[in-house]
């Protein structure tokens, strides 16, 4: 696992490796293969964004420890869990530089291991004890895999920014924002608290994906873990491509991709080069940046300390973290 090390972490890497112990716990009688494709899941990389924030927010509002701890496993394995299909629907090969699961099992085995890490979500999720809780973990689930359908089926608007954004609350913003909000449940925490947490992590999730479907564009493909610019390549429509398409509406290489279809491995490329050579990698980041201190500004009336100190440092490190 690479975990983050900065001094934000510091702060909740005890709890972190409980999270860890937490998901990789065994829970029964559990085929081999499939207790080793968990194994390989959660070994697999990844910095441990969302249960970071889940264990800082929770330490902020004096959330009891275990509840955190076990809140943050769930949605680490809930984030997993979407992994493992968005890869199969995708056929992707590679994540973080590694095989994917459904480049070496069969599709069927491929769908029922990530049904199963679903159910290990939920039923983390349970063990909270809070009924509220696990009915905005289901609403999210159901959210995240709303986006993922219409995605596959396409939107029926032409508004490449709205659909862009409509995408992204469901897929990514949806799960940050359980994380807050969720740890402001288990607290009990009055409605002023709930919206500002509720807010600060759906914004931030936001932020986030801005700045990973910027890393797309600018990356190098031996650390991103995957082809460069692979979701242009997939038809995917990012805000980088949108910005450009903005201000070059006229470029019939992105509007082919845009209406579907495929451009040739020259053409290609060159339209990535216009797209990082233009102004819209630097307008997507400003957009990301806005994000952050928007979400920053909800915390001003949480409690003052070195945990509210280490949101607004994790708020920081979302738009300059490293690939």
């Amino acid at each position: 696992m690479q975990q983050i090390k900065t001094p934000f972490f510091d702060l909740i890497e005890n709890d972190l490796n409980r999270v860890e112990d937490l998901m990789r716990a065994s829970s029964g009688d559990i085929h081999l293969n499939l207790d080793e494709a968990i194994f390989q899941l959660l070994s697999s990389g990844g910095k441990r964004i969302r249960p970071t924030l889940t264990l800082l927010a929770g330490a902020m509002l004096e959330t009891e420890s275990q509840k955190c701890v076990t809140l943050a496993a769930a949605i680490e394995m809930l984030h997993t869990a979407t992994l493992v299909h968005d890869d199969l629907i995708d056929g992707a090969g590679l994540r973080r530089g590694n095989p994917t699961l459904n480049s070496k099992w069969p599709v069927g085995a491929t769908v029922l291991t990530g049904d199963y890490v679903f159910a290990r979500a939920a039923r983390l999720a349970a063990d909270t004890g809070s009924n509220d809780l696990m009915k905005i973990f289901a609403e999210t689930l159901m959210i995240m895999v709303n986006g993922e359908i219409t995605q596959l089926f396409g939107s029926n608007h032409k508004d490449y920014r709205q659909a862009y954004f409509e995408r992204i609350n469901a897929k990514t913003a949806s799960l940050f924002e359980l994380t807050t909000y969720g740890i402001a449940l288990l607290n009990e925490s009055d409605e002023t608290t709930l919206q500002a947490m509720r807010a600060f992590g759906f914004e931030i999730g936001i932020a986030f994906q801005i700045v990973d479907d910027i890393l797309d564009f600018i990356g190098v493909e031996q650390m991103v873990g995957k082809p460069v610019a692979s979701d242009l390549r997939h038809g995917l429509i990012t805000l980088p491509a949108v910005l450009y398409n903005e201000t070059n509406p006229a470029d019939n290489s992105l509007l082919q991709i845009f209406n579907g279809q495929e451009l040739d491995e020259d053409e290609f490329h060159a339209l990535i080069d216009k797209i990082r050579e233009s102004s819209a990698i630097d307008q997507a980041m400003l957009e990301a940046q806005e994000y952050i201190a928007t979400a920053k500004q909800r915390l001003i009336h949480l409690p003052i300390g070195l945990h509210r100190d280490a949101l607004y440092e994790l708020a920081d490190y979302i738009i300059r973290r490293p690939l």
